[in-house]
């Protein structure tokens, strides 16, 4: 029975390795730094709060199947493989930007499954790994757009003091020439295939109809616009999480089990971790000075082994430059796998239903990651130098 018990927190532990290894840095911090009311100063309620209703309303619009929908009608129009192509990846690209990395690949990653799944076999499997792989980078990427694309710029943008138009400002050059790069990959994806047409083989892979809810799709777009004025400052967060809370628990009380928990724990795990480090003078003057004018590479080599959430939590308490901060950590999401944990959900899809592809995919989701960091690092370096 013993056995039993620790095999399944092994298990447990290795499925949320990011929330158990902040939990372990946490406590080993609280070593050095006892418990005292100062903790409670560490915890940004404001970023724990809006990440919260944010993920409620993006899994109840989910729920509801209105992304996929949207999907269906802009897939409806495509006529070749290239633009197929193109509807699948900028679904993921343009979406990201609203409804979170996370949000984008659990909901059109299975989507291609069902559509390729429709072309003739060879065709289709041929082309679901390249396309879940420039799917993945190009929510990771969308993404960086906006405050609300990500985590950690949910979080980044609260302690930047930027508006929402600098924030644009900021990373629409890095999004820009993403655009492209997908773009070229798209194109030359799809070019030998350029005379294959799909209009008449897709049908809608969609069968849940009968679960919409016209009412609480009206509900959730109402909440949804208030957590973004909650964002920008306009709305108090406290009353936007309230209200978010209670029109779940009203409306629909399943949607709070689909809200990412482990997440939310993992970032209040960091902020206890962040404060006693900052209490720590020589921990903290140390990291101080070894940022100092190399925030965005280290940024970005530091999310490559923690992953870009942890790496923006750990490094915003030892940095004041925060748009470096901003840009490093989103260009951080590419590299290996574990650098964007959004990354992950791609990765189970293809080792759950294709498991023979997962070497193939892992081996050009990697190469595919590293040409894209590489191009935009050399980007940042000229345009932050």
């Amino acid at each position: 029975m013993l056995y039993s018990i620790f095999q399944k927190l092994f298990y447990k532990i290795r499925q949320e390795a990011v929330l158990s290894i902040a939990v372990l840095l946490a406590l080993l911090s609280a070593c050095f730094v006892l418990p005292d009311a100062s903790y409670f100063g560490y915890i940004d309620f404001r970023t724990l709060t809006i990440l919260f209703s944010l993920m409620t309303v993006m899994s109840g619009l989910q729920r509801q199947g209105v992304f996929t929908r949207f999907a269906y009608s802009l897939l409806s129009r495509t006529n070749s493989i290239t633009s197929l192509v193109f509807v699948l990846v900028g679904l993921c690209f343009f979406c990201s930007m609203l409804i979170t990395n996370d949000v984008a690949l659990l909901t059109f990653v299975p989507f291609s499954f069902a559509v390729l799944g429709q072309l003739p076999e060879a065709s289709g499997k041929k082309h679901l790994t390249p396309v879940v792989c420039l799917q993945t980078i190009a929510a990771n990427l969308g993404s960086m757009l906006t405050p609300i694309g990500n985590p950690q710029n949910l979080y980044l943008y609260g302690k930047s003091q930027l508006s929402f138009s600098a924030f644009l400002q900021l990373m629409l050059p890095y999004t820009l020439l993403s655009a492209i790069l997908l773009s070229v990959c798209i194109f030359y994806l799809g070019h030998p295939h350029r005379q294959q047409t799909v209009s008449s083989s897709i049908q809608n892979p969609t069968t849940n109809a009968a679960q919409k809810k016209p009412a609480l799709i009206r509900l959730y777009i109402v909440l949804f616009f208030f957590c973004l004025l909650a964002v920008l400052h306009v709305l108090p967060y406290p009353a936007v999480f309230v209200l978010v809370l209670l029109g779940a628990l009203i409306a629909d009380k399943k949607v709070l089990a689909q809200v990412d928990y482990s997440l939310l724990a993992t970032f209040l795990a960091f902020f206890i971790f962040i404060g006693n480090l900052g209490r720590i003078p020589a921990f903290a003057s140390w990291l101080s000075a070894a940022l100092s004018g190399r925030e965005i590479l280290i940024s970005v080599l530091a999310s490559q082994v923690m992953s870009n959430v942890p790496a923006a939590l750990l490094l915003s308490g030892f940095s004041n430059n925060v748009p470096a901060l901003i840009v490093g950590t989103n260009l951080g999401g590419l590299g290996t796998l574990i650098a964007s944990m959004a990354s992950l959900i791609s990765y189970r899809q293809i080792a759950r239903k294709l498991p023979e592809q997962k070497g193939q995919y892992f081996l050009l989701f990697t190469l595919a990651n590293i040409g894209f960091l590489a191009i935009l690092l050399v980007f940042a370096t000229a345009v932050h130098p």
